[in-house]
């Protein structure tokens, strides 16, 4: 225990120090300020927003671990530039997870679980700003994850993280910043779809809850095409392989 509190309040000053770093490079990246393939500069960023370098490496690490920045041993962090057959690759496994974690949760999601879903699908009602981009972004994360956890198969969560720090939906939100006349739409559709994925799975209706989780995924997978120029025909090819596992 710590019985200095001076010390405990250094420690939460360095907390907050850093997490107020990663929201700023998150924003940066979200917002396309920094390209894919381009080097986050430990000491570069140090001088730019006026802090030491610790918070900053920090807040790198945090970027590394939520898929928004890729260390390179021996050269540092950059912003991830991911092939077509990366995204696809990652989009179809997310309609695998999704897909069935919707299911499992709908079995299996405590009362308290669905109550927290809820108030996370509330929470990014009001995020409607460019400037609400970050935050609207980890709230979408932490949904997913969600309900991913309420499945109650501890390596689904788990194994849903990771896929998901690779899906490119950062990328998504960099459209949108350059495309701002989308955002109201896309962000309306985005909160709709989130409300009847919770809905089903509140009404313990498993099959409901799939079909819904698949679309949703489905429609990021139309903006995977209409905002990243990803191929349709890969993109139908390969959910043709996997139709048999996502259909109810």
């Amino acid at each position: 225990m710590l019985t200095d509190s001076s010390t405990e309040i250094d420690l939460v000053r360095k907390k907050s120090l850093r997490d107020e770093v990663f929201d700023l490079l998150h924003q940066r990246i979200v917002a396309g300020k920094y390209s894919p393939g381009e080097w986050l500069r430990q000491e570069d960023i140090s001088t730019q927003i006026g802090v030491s370098q610790t918070p900053v490496r920090e807040a790198l690490d945090l970027l590394v671990s939520v898929g928004l920045a890729e260390r390179v041993p021996y050269r540092g962090v950059h912003v991830p530039e991911l092939t077509n057959h990366d995204i696809i690759d990652a989009y179809v496994l997310r309609l695998i997870l999704e897909s069935v974690a919707a299911r499992l949760a709908a079995l299996n999601a405590s009362q308290e679980s669905i109550k927290d879903i809820y108030d996370l699908v509330e929470r990014t009602k009001s995020l409607v700003t460019l400037e609400d981009m970050s935050h609207h972004r980890q709230l979408n994360k932490t949904f997913h994850l969600a309900i991913a956890e309420a499945s109650s198969v501890f390596l689904l969560g788990k194994i849903h993280e990771m896929v998901s720090n690779v899906f490119p939906d950062w990328r998504l939100y960099e459209y949108l910043f350059r495309h701002p006349e989308l955002l109201e739409t896309s962000l309306d559709r985005e909160y709709q779809e989130h409300k009847t994925i919770i809905d089903a799975i509140a009404a313990h209706d498993p099959d409901r809850a799939s079909e819904k989780a698949t679309h949703h995924i489905q429609n990021l997978g139309k903006e995977l095409v209409e905002y990243l120029g990803i191929s349709t025909e890969l993109l139908h090819q390969k959910e043709g392989q996997i139709n048999y596992i996502i259909r109810p």
